[in-house]
């Protein structure tokens, strides 16, 4: 195994302005505690002495991490994926008011698990191509839903064309590559298309309420932790524009749930639902500080 990746400058904007902030503990894995670090400059926070690529795939090998296992273990996953069917179809309306393709879409969902989403597009008549990095993801999505997904690799090749939309829910925090991915995603992207990002928000109400314990920050495999700043920045860094923000409003309630037991070692529906409801009131009054944030991009 190689030495951990230690950051002396800021992975987002390069600047030497960075501090520790918090720690925060791997609850899926390994028990391991990570320093979580912010940059003064365009205010990202990423986890400080994560593994490198080649070492990282131990620390999704759980069959909690729902995304990959579609698992119903524990009462909240089993929410998750009662609340799931809606949360698809929000999706699709919502790409497909930003969709300007006369017919027959293309759509690319990069790192797409199991394939969920992948899935209800077709249904709908979209041409769904994804990439994953996880094998078991891979072959759950042929098992559960028939679709063969390309592993991470695809993403890279100039084979691969070009895409009416393109989506990544929750996985940009995950990527090593950052500013590698956020170049090809441009490339890839169709003149009048849009790229759809959804990651975490920790400037949201319930991130400040469970600091630490906030499930969204899910260290080491969330390497970096955005706020709408930083997700702006970076953005326009790669000679793109934000064309809107959206609010994801059922991650309020799973993110709190979760926290919720991290902190107290119980789930408890009742006090991350309470806690979820708290901070989506607060979005109401404060738009960009939802649980988790959808950023609408075109070049």
């Amino acid at each position: 195994m190689s030495s951990p990746i230690h950051y002396t400058t800021c992975p987002a904007c390069d600047s030497s302005d960075i501090r520790p902030i918090l720690a925060s503990k791997d609850y899926t894995v390994s028990q391991k505690t990570f320093e979580i670090w912010e940059c003064g400059r365009c205010t990202i926070r990423f986890t400080q002495d994560v593994p490198q690529q080649d070492d990282i795939a131990a620390y999704y090998q759980s069959e909690n991490y729902i995304s990959h296992s579609n698992t119903s273990k524990g009462l909240v996953n089993r929410l998750y994926l009662r609340v799931r069917t809606r949360n698809l179809k929000s999706k699709r309306k919502l790409v497909q008011s930003y969709c300007n393709a006369e017919s027959m879409p293309r759509l690319l969902d990069v790192g797409c698990g199991i394939g969920s989403f992948m899935d209800h597009m077709r249904q709908h008549g979209w041409l769904v191509e994804g990439v994953e990095p996880s094998e078991t993801a891979r072959k759950n999505a042929v098992k559960q839903y028939g679709l063969f997904v390309y592993p991470s690799e695809k993403f890279f090749d100039p084979t691969l064309g070009s895409f009416d939309i393109i989506t990544m829910w929750h996985v940009l925090e995950h990527v090593h590559l950052l500013h590698e991915y956020m170049d090809r995603l441009k490339e890839l992207l169709r003149p009048q298309g849009a790229l759809f990002i959804a990651v975490p928000n920790y400037t949201s109400y319930d991130a400040a309420k469970y600091k630490e314990h906030w499930a969204a920050y899910d260290v080491p495999r969330h390497l970096y932790h955005f706020s709408p700043e930083s997700m702006r920045l970076l953005i326009e860094k790669h000679g793109m524009k934000l064309r809107t923000i959206k609010p994801m409003w059922y991650d309020s309630f799973y993110v709190s749930m979760l926290s919720e037991k991290h902190k107290t070692g119980k789930e408890s529906v009742l006090k991350g639902g309470i806690m979820g409801s708290l901070s989506n009131l607060n979005t109401l009054f404060h738009k960009d500080q939802c649980s988790s944030l959808i950023y609408v991009i075109g070049k």
